[in-house]
């Protein structure tokens, strides 16, 4: 459940950066406000929505870098005791139901060697 949710805030805290990079204007933009373009600092004031847009996108990626550290916790945490070779072979006579070899006698059927 909490790897689904975190799965969920992981892809729509990508897409909001991706998206608010796109929003935002690159440092060549500027030029063009000498030759009459300045219309663009209206919408969101003198300063422009530079302010704005870019705490969000600190924001949104803050986000998307502690959840994939809690994504990569969660997804390589394990929640039994790693099996090994020994502890699979010490399992498999008791699961199948057939009894451990005794010292001393043949695990099958006894058998005559031929003459």
């Amino acid at each position: 459940m909490l790897h689904a949710v975190l799965l969920i805030v992981q892809v729509v805290s990508g897409v909001c950066v991706v998206a608010l990079v796109l929003l935002q204007h690159g440092q060549g933009a500027d030029a063009g406000a000498g030759f009459g373009a300045g219309a663009s600092g209206t919408v969101f004031g003198a300063r422009g929505a530079s302010t704005a847009l870019s705490r969000a996108t600190a924001i949104f990626a803050a986000i998307f870098m502690l959840n994939s550290v809690a994504l990569t916790y969660l997804s390589t945490r394990s929640h039994e005791q790693p099996k090994t070779i020994l502890d699979l072979a010490g399992q498999a006579p008791a699961a199948s139901g057939a009894k451990a070899p005794v010292a001393g006698k043949p695990a099958g059927p006894a058998q005559t060697p031929p003459k």
